[in-house]
């Protein structure tokens, strides 16, 4: 794919290391993520992708080395780390929505209370972005009345309505029953597409094949390899990636 890189990058990990007590879950990892870039992080479980993923926007502190995002260091806590985490959409394998909220009050709560927009215009906004993932007609049920997919689906179009610069994705289809899962990725497919800067940690290779400008795959907590998709999935380098590929594409 073509270098969508312009200038310094959205997102850079510097020998980034992370302990929980003895288990060195992020091993010196560095990594830049370009604006407009898509960079898909697989590996086998426990090999450190979620951690890295909310390390980004410090719902996992790091134990040395640097993360910058848009050019400033994370902040650490108070007011510049909520600005941060309304910079950086999030959207994880649950859905987290408020169940007691419609599904409209769940995607204008974040700008009305954070972004202190006038509710008229945040109830625009999440009506325009819940036709944007395919749900408009659903606006005022409540979380419990939709299915998984579309539960998710609200999920990014509440991050989105915060006008993130990137979206984080830490498996968002993998507590979804499989005939939901396409309907999911077929909106992450699209903000792709629209240049959204995204990270997104996932078991799904054909996202990966397809969406994704770079590859990231990581094992034992360190960052193994980093190619394109048709570079990685065709000739992956290491042993570790050759080993997870004929595993997991054979079934």
């Amino acid at each position: 794919m073509d270098d969508v890189t312009t200038g310094e990058p959205l997102i850079v990990l510097d020998a980034v290391n992370k302990w929980f007590g003895p288990l060195h879950v992020l091993d010196d990892v560095s990594l830049s993520v370009g604006r407009g870039e898509v960079v898909v992080v697989i590996g086998p479980s426990g090999s450190g992708k979620s951690t890295l993923c909310r390390a980004i926007n410090r719902l996992e502190p790091i134990s040395s080395g640097t993360i910058t995002f848009d050019g400033q260091p994370l902040p650490a806590e108070g007011k510049p780390l909520a600005k941060l985490r309304s910079e950086v959409g999030m959207v994880f394998q649950s859905f987290n929505l408020f169940a007691h909220k419609t599904i409209l009050e769940n995607v204008t709560l974040g700008p009305i209370k954070v972004r202190k927009e006038k509710p008229a215009a945040a109830r625009e906004r999440g009506l325009a972005l819940l036709d944007r993932v395919g749900i408009a007609n659903q606006a005022d049920k409540f979380p419990a009345q939709l299915s998984g997919g579309q539960q998710q689906r609200v999920a990014i179009a509440r991050a989105l309505a915060m006008q993130p610069k990137a979206m984080l994705f830490d498996e968002p289809t993998s507590a979804l029953d499989p005939e939901m899962v396409g309907e999911v990725l077929d909106v992450m497919t699209s903000l792709a597409s629209d240049g959204m800067t995204m990270v997104v940690v996932t078991h799904e290779m054909g996202f990966a094949r397809h969406a994704a400008n770079r590859v990231i795959f990581m094992a034992d907590g360190r960052l193994v390899e980093d190619a394109s998709p048709a570079e990685f999935f065709d000739n992956p380098r290491s042993e570790r990636a050759k080993d997870f590929l004929s595993k997991i594409l054979t079934h």
